[in-house]
């Protein structure tokens, strides 16, 4: 449940108010077990970040509560997802965002904040790793504090939306995961989609030709497709080749221009950040985008389970 357009949206009054005073726990001097110094929250902060959080954590309960009644025989996973906004949650925010989740009565099982640095779609992370990884850390141990404090699932994780190619901070989330003996969800979509454009490219043939007419579209709507990402996406218009340019490429030059490859000469960060939004694109093909895929099996097959096994599975848990 994606609810970060509502961040920063005005909530009730007298709701902030009431969920100020019933967590009178979050007021001064609050220690979290792993966490080397106590956080120092005043009442007013506390009010600051409900005012700033309340309505959003209330529209992810509205849309529990209708998915649950439309699926009450099927189970699910409920995800909480904050990440598209322009600012990071720091620990104290994620905390008091999880203890208004507990209030509003909602089993998460992952939460998706937004960290430090940028996570831009289907590239590598780019800020202080080592913030990150202090930040990653700190939150897994407000995870740990609030599961015990709010009786929300033990089963509670964070989650990593564009999450997939972050390769430089893969190494840090491992050992964190190992340091507190918990689990991770990344979030990885995107790069899948990806790596089946990519497996078309390399089959050549109509493999090839669809995958150029995917990026001629994407380009003529480039638009519309970036407009619901722009926290997430640093496309460099001037680096995008014309449709006409990559008609004429060959196989290999396209498959080189997307695949993430920073050592590449011919990997364009720019043009597979435009092809990672150009997803709809291909949904809009319907059957013709599926068949081919059926068509070219072998190597959209090897280039997808290649990329998530080797490049996200193994660095992460393996």
């Amino acid at each position: 449940m994606d609810v970060a357009d509502y961040i920063n949206q005005p909530a009730d009054a007298g709701a902030v108010a009431a969920f100020v005073a019933r967590h009178p726990e979050l007021v001064g001097e609050v220690t979290i077990a792993g966490i080397a110094r106590p956080f120092d929250i005043s009442a007013n902060e506390v009010t600051r970040i409900a005012g700033k959080y309340l309505l959003a954590v209330q529209e992810a309960a509205k849309v529990y509560q209708y998915i649950a009644a439309a699926r009450s025989n099927s189970p699910f996973v409920t995800e909480v997802s904050m990440d598209e906004t322009d600012a990071p949650q720091t620990p104290p925010e994620l905390l008091e965002i999880l203890a208004a989740i507990a209030d509003a009565g909602i089993p998460i099982q992952t939460i998706a904040p937004k960290f430090t640095g940028r996570f831009n779609k289907g590239v590598d992370y780019v800020g202080d790793v080592a913030q990150f990884e202090q930040e990653f850390n700190d939150d897994l141990c407000v995870i740990a504090h609030a599961i015990q404090r709010y009786g929300l699932p033990d089963t509670l994780k964070l989650s990593v939306h564009s999450g997939s190619d972050k390769f430089s901070i893969y190494p840090a989330i491992r050992r964190a995961l190992a340091k507190h003996g918990c689990g991770v969800h990344v979030k990885t979509a995107g790069t899948t989609w990806l790596e089946e454009v990519i497996g078309l490219a390399e089959h050549g043939g109509a493999g090839l030709a669809l995958a150029k007419e995917i990026y001629a579209e994407a380009l003529a709507h480039i638009d519309e497709l970036c407009a619901p990402y722009a926290a997430v996406i640093d496309i460099d218009r001037t680096k995008l080749p014309s449709a006409a340019v990559v008609n004429d490429w060959t196989s290999d030059q396209f498959v080189r221009a997307l695949r993430h490859n920073q050592a590449d000469a011919l990997f364009n960060i720019s043009l597979r950040q435009l092809l990672h939004v150009g997803f709809k694109i291909a949904a809009k093909m319907g059957p013709r985008y599926l068949n081919l895929l059926d068509e070219c099996r072998e190597s959209v097959a090897r280039n997808v389970t290649t990329n998530l096994f080797d490049r996200h599975i193994r660095p992460l848990f393996l």
